[in-house]
């Protein structure tokens, strides 16, 4: 990709949060709280935009716990604990790793103030100091792509069927911008009817071409690993495999808890502007 074209993607993906931002969800009233956040996802896919959609009083609930993100270990730890003293490995579950790299957790959730420790016996015993909540409802991934042609969309269409498969959103949206068609090129081409699509005029704003399913997070998802790439004529069969709703459930903390801490302006602090007086 050439720089103006990456400047253009990224220009577009700032448009897309601070659209989603203000605006979401698109075509109904605000019900929930929003947190919106850009380049998150897991370790084989990562999302352009991610809208979080809260509820308000467990939002505020979280903000108890500090600004910055609950890590995979700090997960299995800080949800679980008791609301009395009591000894760790009984009052949380067995995590499915080494003992020793929970006490690791559990020593630096006691250095942010956000888990109460102390030995009793030789033993180290821990208590909550609140009650962590339940605090996203529903995630919803968008791709951004905002020149997005019969080609695009064709080279675009095997990873959102694979994002709609796996079902780690709730809700899985194109956004692109508007070509004065009547009907958008997208719509036209191979893209999954599960997706969503959203036009974004020259002003910033965006109108729904297309209405998303709903994806059920907590069923049973599939991973594509590989798909016959030989045309119409490739008999062969694709290799997948079934990803349990448990690790679907763990990943969707670890990525609202990456969104709570980044947010979608995160890009600021790697800036480095020429003059000396630049403020944001």
């Amino acid at each position: 990709m050439s720089g103006q074209g990456h400047h253009a993607e990224f220009d577009f993906e700032l448009r897309v949060c601070q659209w989603a931002e203000r605006g979401w969800p698109p075509g109904r009233d605000r019900e929930n709280a929003v947190v919106v956040a850009r380049q998150l996802g897991t370790k084989r896919r990562r999302w352009d935009t991610i809208v979080l959609e809260c509820d308000l009083d467990g939002l505020r609930q979280r903000a108890t716990f500090g600004e910055d993100a609950l890590d995979s270990d700090l997960l299995d730890v800080i949800p679980h604990a008791p609301a009395d003293w009591d000894f760790y490995r009984d009052a949380l579950p067995d995590p499915g790793y080494p003992w020793r790299y929970v006490r690791e957790a559990i020593h630096r959730a006691a250095d942010r103030g956000i888990l109460n420790v102390r030995k009793n016996g030789g033993k180290i015993e821990i208590r909550r100091t609140a009650v962590y909540p339940d605090w996203v409802e529903r995630i919803v991934a968008i791709e951004n792509k905002p020149d997005l042609d019969a080609s695009a969309a064709r080279r675009l269409a095997p990873q959102i069927e694979r994002d709609i498969a796996l079902g780690l959103a709730d809700e899985v949206w194109i956004a692109t911008t508007a070509t004065g068609e009547r009907v958008e090129p997208a719509l036209l081409e191979n893209v999954p009817v599960e997706a969503g699509i959203l036009v974004f005029d020259p002003a910033g704003d965006a109108e729904v071409a297309w209405h998303p399913r709903s994806l059920d997070p907590t069923a049973t998802g599939v991973r594509i690993l590989e798909r016959p790439e030989g045309g119409n004529h490739d008999a062969s069969a694709a290799r997948f495999e079934y990803v349990d709703p448990a690790w679907k459930e763990q990943k969707r903390h670890e990525i609202a808890e990456r969104a709570y801490e980044r947010g979608w302006r995160s890009y600021v602090k790697s800036m480095r502007p020429d003059c000396r007086h630049f403020e944001l």
